[in-house]
């Protein structure tokens, strides 16, 4: 299969719509609409040229070990946000926009402070996947995804304007029930849970 045109359909702040024009196994043209966070000329550098693409995000799992390093507690840091796609609440684990210029560890340090109020302890590089992808059916969106642990005080002082967020701080049994309820849950945080529960 060979994409031979990239044509834009909508640019927004954060989101951009793609048309790729691509002819499939069997020789026929055919059209797929693509979500990306990047611009037209990074798109088409990454498909035309081979450019390496950039991650676009970080995804969190991480560990509560206290206020302190001396105290540690070992809880799953879950957030309950509010998502306008969904009209509702949904539980998720931390994740944000690496900004232009950033590594991620510097993105994991500012969104967990952010939406938590907790502080970045330290990063498991060896459990830590650079990149990873999304939803690749609909978009190309890459994501490193961090283990770390984090320490301090949950806060909603640093949330922006638009962030609807509870955080929570999981023990096993409490991390058990509710991939079992029926509450809506991001399937990320549903697998970091599954991992967090052993």
């Amino acid at each position: 299969m060979t994409v031979k045109n990239i044509t834009m359909l909508a640019d927004t702040k954060y989101l951009k719509l793609y048309n790729a024009e691509y002819t499939n196994k069997s020789g026929e043209s055919r059209n797929w609409t693509i979500a990306s966070r990047k611009d037209l000329d990074t798109v088409k550098n990454n498909y035309f040229n081979g450019a390496e693409d950039n991650i676009d995000a970080v995804i969190i799992i991480a560990t509560y070990v206290g206020k302190s390093t001396h105290v540690a507690q070992n809880k799953l840091v879950v957030i309950k946000q509010f998502r306008v796609p969904l009209n509702d609440y949904v539980y998720e684990i931390p994740a944000g926009l690496i900004d232009y210029g950033e590594d991620f560890e510097t993105t994991v340090r500012r969104e967990l402070k952010e939406e938590t109020g907790l502080d970045l302890l330290e990063i498991d590089y060896n459990k830590t996947k650079a990149k990873t992808y999304i939803s690749t059916g609909m978009t190309d969106e890459s994501a490193a995804l961090v283990y770390c642990s984090c320490i301090g005080e949950i806060s909603k002082d640093y949330l922006e304007p638009d962030e609807d967020i509870e955080v929570m701080l999981l023990s096993k049994d409490e991390a058990k029930n509710l991939i079992s309820s029926n509450e809506k849950i991001d399937i990320k945080a549903f697998l970091a849970i599954q991992n967090f529960i052993g």
